[in-house]
């Protein structure tokens, strides 16, 4: 094995070790939440203790946890250790200036995933809301505490929003406003909907639970619509995702075959210049792939 072979063995190993220990910690997170909610926080452990066992004592599932604890809000600087490795296998520090430089990039990316899953999840919750408000108006209750009930059973609004309704509706406030100013929050525009069909119940004495029924029903099919949609993408995505990893499979394979891409790439006036263009050209193609798909979302 040449020494180049062996440095692509090496950093493979420590990729490898890394992940494993990445997996082995989100393993014993969702043990850990499992046990939290099966057993009861106050079942485990001393009475009036709530706190988790497995992370007390010293033992090194607890530190794995806390790593992980550690690590899962700044997964951006994952980039670091992946330049070190490639800095190491280089030669160069090239590598590390790149992953300092992607840091932020991919923090921005990982911040607005993140604030699109909890836009979807509060527009899903606006729609169980909508649903029970109206199973308990069927039911018989009065309007204020179906809307209570619904309130704490699906957890739609935040804590500032939610305590703005709850104070309307339990003292005859004004609901519909107190909706329409939640429904500013981003991913819960059904709550403007719940609030015209609350005014409309109070002034002119239509049904509501007619009207949320009808609401839940377009807010619903709109979300199936979204899913639809996104399944159809699927593929598209699938194809940029190939195209941004070819670059690094490239690599692998001419490592293997004992060309030192990585020397050339890090080491050469040439190298260099192709090293610059490539990466010009790969992050305006994926930047151009990714504004196609996202364009077909939102059509």
């Amino acid at each position: 094995m040449t020494g180049e072979q062996g440095a692509v063995a090496q950093g493979a190993a420590v990729l490898c070790a890394v992940a494993a220990l990445w997996r082995v910690a989100e393993r014993e997170q969702g043990l850990r939440r499992a046990r939290l909610v099966l057993a009861g926080v106050g079942a485990v452990g001393t009475p009036g203790d709530h706190r988790d066992p497995g992370l007390t004592g010293p033992s090194w599932r607890a530190v794995g946890a806390r790593w992980w604890a550690a690590v899962r809000g700044r997964r951006a600087w994952l980039c670091l250790p992946v330049a070190a490795v490639l800095a190491v296998l280089g030669e160069s520090p090239l590598p590390l200036v790149a992953g300092a430089l992607a840091v932020p990039l991919v923090g921005r990316r990982l911040r607005a995933s993140a604030l699109r899953r909890e836009r979807e999840a509060r527009s899903d919750a606006v729609v169980g809301l909508c649903g029970a408000v109206a199973a308990e108006l069927r039911a018989g209750r009065q309007p204020a505490p179906a809307l209570l009930f619904g309130l704490r059973a699906t957890g739609a609004l935040g804590p500032q929003e939610e305590a703005e309704v709850l104070a309307a509706a339990r003292f005859g406030g004004d609901v519909a406003r107190a909706l329409r100013s939640a429904a500013r929050q981003d991913g819960a525009d059904g709550l403007a909907g719940l609030a015209a069909c609350w005014q409309v119940a109070v002034d002119g004495g239509a049904g509501l639970a007619a009207g949320l029924d009808r609401l839940e029903a377009a807010l619903r099919e709109h979300r199936d619509q979204r899913e639809r949609l996104r399944a159809q993408l699927a593929g598209a995505w699938a194809t940029v995702a190939v195209l941004a990893v070819l670059p690094a499979v490239g690599l692998v394979l001419g490592s293997a075959l004992g060309a030192r891409p990585l020397y050339v790439l890090l080491h050469t006036p040439v190298g260099l210049g192709c090293l610059a263009v490539g990466a010009a050209l790969e992050a305006a193609g994926l930047w151009w792939a990714a504004r196609i798909v996202r364009g077909g979302e939102r059509v």
